[in-house]
């Protein structure tokens, strides 16, 4: 069983859901990467979705997008990444990685490089942006031979023809992008959502996750009664945002964001 099995199947035996927060490697800073995983896990998060830095990040709002901009100051290279995974197994090696980003970088590097390269480090999944189950034939058996659970994304006005393609060529989990725009944009209407997500399990038995619209430790807690996961991304990276020269700050911040969050999950 992979990671990310093992972790929804814990979860579910609980009663508990996931919190997946969402931070790009290498922001502000790459030294503060793998500590700042490490204190989002003791803060109760269950699986960490790692961004990978790219310069037209066309899914991301101007939080993100400005994220991905401190990153590449400092070079941040997915070779980069996979040896910020790797540190961050030496001590944990049960909390699932996910890499979030977008195809230019994999094709780069050379879609069987990345998955072996991936697999070595101890990444568990890849949710590419940009790159959809048509188009995907000769990425996705790679993934899949090293391990790696191809994750996809669907929205509100996704047709049900396509979240039955979807279902089938995904795994790990399912990505429920709740909003129609970028991240960061708008208000979540917990309805709507509740109604989709009831419509995407008649097609799949893979745990779906909510994202984009999380904000707050309330809007968690709403979504949560029919998510198995919820994904917070910009309410994260505002806490770097905020003190991007402090990373005691970013550190203690993202902590208390996220407590707030699980004790609401918990509860």
């Amino acid at each position: 069983m992979s990671r990310i099995a093992a972790c929804f199947a814990a979860l579910k035996a609980q009663g508990k859901t996931a919190l997946i927060p969402y931070v790009t490697a290498g922001d502000p800073h790459p030294s503060i990467t793998v500590p700042l995983m490490h204190r989002m896990v003791a803060a109760g998060a269950n699986i960490i979705e790692l961004g990978v830095p790219f310069s037209d990040p066309m899914a991301d709002g101007p939080t993100i997008q400005q994220a991905h901009e401190r990153a590449l100051l400092h070079n941040t290279s997915l070779h980069d990444i996979l040896g910020m995974v790797a540190e961050f197994r030496q001590t944990d090696t049960t909390t699932p990685v996910v890499l979030m980003g977008y195809l230019n970088p994999i094709e780069i590097m050379g879609y069987a490089e990345f998955a072996k390269a991936a697999q070595a480090a101890g990444v568990d999944g890849a949710l590419t942006v940009d790159l959809p189950p048509e188009e995907g034939m000769g990425v996705l058996p790679l993934f899949r031979e090293h391990g790696i659970d191809p994750i996809f994304l669907l929205s509100p006005t996704t047709p049900e023809r396509r979240i039955a393609t979807v279902a089938q060529a995904g795994g790990g989990f399912i990505y429920y992008v709740s909003l129609k725009g970028v991240t960061g944009a708008s208000t979540l209407d917990v309805g709507q959502v509740a109604d989709h997500i009831a419509k995407i399990r008649q097609h799949t038995d893979l745990p779906l996750g909510v994202g984009f619209g999380i904000k707050d430790a309330a809007t968690a807690a709403a979504v949560a009664k029919t998510a198995d996961a919820v994904v917070v991304g910009s309410a994260v990276i505002k806490q770097i945002e905020a003190t991007p020269d402090d990373h005691t700050a970013i550190m203690n911040n993202i902590s208390d964001l996220l407590a707030s969050m699980r004790t609401a999950l918990d509860a």
